[in-house]
């Protein structure tokens, strides 16, 4: 138990845990719009169910880490390129993000996204198996950065658990926000496209900083803010007139 006592262990386990989570963003949007597909009462349930067994999976892949390692080898070549198994997976989950996206922005323009015709088609399994499976595409990155930054499987399930504590108190209150915003859920749908095409452009071997990602993210919805304000000010101003 000595190493617990080493200060490089603690960096480590620090780093990893605030990786998760600013990488655990896009998830956290991901979830709210599941989520949001299933009547209010069950919303909670299924976000909880779905990042517990998110957990459980992230927590094999951590000691599965010899497979993972070996996930990273090309496959077969296209163009030059080297496609792995992790390249596989993150194409797959693009354009399974692009399609997502597109098909709720169609039911958000259509019928305004909020009629209960829309949310009595989708089950809580099937929304608690669609986060569990993002979770792992999501996770793949963020857990083979783990494995070569720290040297105890101890550490990386640390964080990966602390990490999935803030998600699981930060989900409900941003799916809520959302939910409540149809704009602001028109941008989360729009953060999606964006992410799918980047997880498609990284397997096709083109590295995209997710922080040029992030930054983006954080513009727009500083500014829909900034939006949400001037509209309840304006409301507020024709009550008082």
């Amino acid at each position: 138990m000595s190493w617990l006592l080493d200060p490089n262990i603690w960096l480590s386990l620090v780093t990893l845990t605030v990786l998760e989570i600013v990488l655990g963003i896009d998830n956290i949007i991901v979830i709210a719009i599941l989520a949001g597909k299933l009547p209010a009462a069950k919303q909670g349930q299924a976000r909880t169910l779905g990042l517990l067994f998110a957990l459980v999976t992230r927590v094999m892949l951590l000691c599965s880490i010899f497979w993972l390692t070996r996930l990273t080898d090309p496959l077969f070549t296209v163009l030059k390129h080297g496609f792995s198994g992790k390249d596989l997976v993150m194409i797959v989950g693009g354009v399974f993000l692009l399609w997502k996206s597109v098909h709720e922005i169609h039911g958000a323009v259509e019928d305004g996204g909020h009629g209960e015709t829309a949310k009595t088609g989708t089950t809580v399994v099937a929304v608690v198996t669609q986060i569990a499976l993002m979770d792992i595409i999501f996770s793949l990155d963020t857990v083979i950065t783990a494995v070569g930054l720290a040297q105890h499987l101890g550490v990386m399930i640390s964080a990966v658990v602390l990490a999935m504590g803030v998600m699981l108190m930060a989900a409900k209150p941003i799916g809520d926000f959302v939910n409540r915003h149809p704009t602001v859920k028109m941008l989360a749908l729009s953060f999606l496209l964006l992410i799918g095409v980047v997880l498609i452009a990284d397997g096709c071997g083109q590295h995209i900083e997710k922080g040029y990602i992030y930054f983006a993210m954080a513009f727009s919805f500083g500014v829909e803010m900034l939006n949400i304000r001037m509209r309840a000010k304006r409301v507020a101003k024709a009550k008082r007139g």
